[in-house]
């Protein structure tokens, strides 16, 4: 089993040196130790042999001691960062690098750590160095294919074409910080100003791709004069991202109704909102998301989120979970307009000046935003087989050295064959991806990960791992209300069929466990937790 309570119970002997007592620390488990200046040092331990790393999750600081630890695997409790519990290589995003590991000494009923020493990781990228891989699309999972290239082995030319203006950034974060006004547009920027730089890796930003050609492992550039230029690759890697879907309501394209997708949508709807009432379409993650980040802002005048049901994030948690999350918008003075789809957005002088709601009711607005959901972009990719998305296999591999993957992609993972638009999913493919053109059989493909997400809101992270059909066939445990439950999704309400995924506010550590099992194809059934199933010991004794 695993231990993991943190506290300051080691002697520190120098500025550096750290001594643990072993018996701390049982075999198969882990244990995390705060320091006086706020670092963490984690212990993981597999029968005599103990291993020592940095505490704190390369993502956001997440104590690791706080996870789990199941088999091989150390979990990040927030967002199910997972890393080698030996060696600290990274397994699973959404951290983006693996763990600092120091030298430690064994002295005995003791170990010295010394956070000074750090274990030598440098990888050198001697491998396919006479290969080009080129990327289309500079979002999630192209940054991640090119990052885990570079950290990996991979010494080839590496190029990225991407629409955008701006370097590849951390999208999730637009509708979650940015536009709450928590976090400057600096801080968004993946890997840092000069990660292109470092990495050795051509960014060309503001670059139309008109055609992509599988076939050939070609794509098509609309340059500045019009003309074209085909570029073509050893390995091609397709990243288009998805669009924002418009509903053909009246005056959809009046000035005042935005989307909210890039880095100069969030600017805009900043700058827009300010002093002005605000109406939101749609209660999925960007619809909440926005409601919340601009009610923290406390710029806008009025917000309302208008709903065509009577629940927010429907297909995702059940109705008390919904209405957990509509008191907590309410509290922070966000209206709700339920039962009523748009039937027109109004308009004065091409201006937005409100909405007429489907039952003849109007609501005052001078901005409307839209989170109506997204698309996939393949418009420009010949071939694609599927209306919702691009066949690729468990390596994300369409044709032989081309991959399709991202939101564009249709892919077999744990859970089954799906196309899903979260940023860990992302980051999955683009590691995939990595191992795949490296041909690292050590990466677990695709079909054996399963899809994790969460949504940030008033400072509360609501977290769901897995995937169900429906949130209707629920086992509920703790109390919505207080921020405190997990709920458990199965396909059907048999007693012995087994929960296909869970979410969570407050309960991290039980969610990072269930996820593990899932992973495994341990996840409890209905009757295991109606029995009172003690989902982190079994994670435990996995170890």
């Amino acid at each position: 089993m695993s231990s993991n309570n943190n506290q300051i119970d080691n002697k520190i002997t120098t500025k550096n040196l750290v001594t643990i007592n072993k018996a701390d620390i049982p075999s198969g488990g882990m244990k995390s130790y705060k320091q006086n200046d706020d670092s963490i040092i984690l212990i993981t331990r597999d029968e005599d042999e103990f291993f020592a790393f940095d505490g704190k999750c390369p993502h956001v600081g997440a104590d690791l001691g706080d996870g789990i630890r199941c088999g091989d695997r150390v979990v990040c409790p927030w967002h199910h960062g997972s890393f080698n519990s030996r060696d600290g290589t990274l397994l699973e995003p959404v951290a983006m690098r693996g763990l600092t590991q120091y030298k430690l000494t064994d002295e005995g009923d003791t170990l010295s750590v010394d956070t000074s020493a750090k274990m030598d990781k440098h990888v050198e990228n001697d491998q396919l160095i006479d290969t080009h891989t080129l990327i289309v699309g500079g979002g999630g999972s192209g940054f991640m294919t090119a990052n885990q290239l570079r950290h990996t082995g991979y010494g080839g030319k590496i190029t990225i074409i991407s629409a955008d203006d701006t370097a590849p950034y951390n999208r999730p974060l637009l509708s979650k910080a940015f536009l709450a006004g928590k976090m400057d547009e600096s801080k968004l920027i993946l890997g840092g100003p000069e990660w292109a730089k470092r990495n050795n890796i051509d960014l060309h930003l503001n670059k139309t791709v008109s055609k992509i050609l599988p076939n050939e492992r070609s794509i098509v550039i609309q340059n500045d004069s019009g003309n074209s230029e085909t570029h073509t690759a050893d390995f091609l890697v397709v990243a288009t991202g998805a669009q924002p879907k418009v509903p053909p309501f009246k005056g959809a394209d009046a000035k005042g109704v935005y989307t909210l997708r890039s880095m100069d949508d969030a600017k805009a709807i900043k700058e827009a909102s300010t002093g002005k009432n605000v109406v939101i379409v749609g209660t999925g993650f960007i619809g909440m998301e926005a409601a919340s980040a601009l009610s923290q802002a406390g710029e806008s005048a009025d917000i309302t989120v208008v709903a065509r049901g009577a629940r927010v994030m429907s297909n995702i948690v059940s109705e008390a979970v919904s209405n957990a999350l509509i008191n907590m918008h309410e509290d922070n003075g966000v209206r709700f307009a339920f039962g009523a789809g748009v039937d027109a957005i109004n308009t004065d002088n091409d201006a937005v000046s409100g909405v007429t709601l489907s039952d003849g009711s109007t609501i005052d607005a001078d901005i409307v935003i839209l989170g109506t959901g997204v698309a996939p972009r393949t418009d420009v990719l010949d071939d694609v087989n599927d209306p919702d998305g691009v066949q690729v296999d468990e390596n994300l591999q369409l044709r032989d050295g081309v991959y399709a993957l991202g939101d564009i992609a249709k892919a077999t993972n744990q859970m089954g064959r799906m196309r899903i638009e979260h940023w860990r999913v992302a980051l999955q493919h683009g590691i995939v991806t990595a191992g795949a053109i490296l041909g690292d059989d050590e990466v677990n493909s695709l079909e054996e990960r399963i899809p994790f997400f969460w949504t940030a809101q008033y400072g509360n992270s609501l977290r769901y791992s897995g995937h169900a059909a429906t949130p209707d066939n629920n086992i509920l445990l703790g109390r919505p209300n207080d921020l405190d439950y997990i709920e458990y999704y199965f396909d059907d309400e048999g007693e012995d069929t087994r929960a296909s995924a869970a979410s969570t506010l407050g309960r991290d550590k039980e969610l990072a466990a269930f996820s593990e099992l899932l992973r495994r194809g341990h996840a409890p059934t209905r009757a295991q937790i109606n029995n009172g199933f003690d989902i982190i010991a079994q994670a435990h004794a996995l170890s």
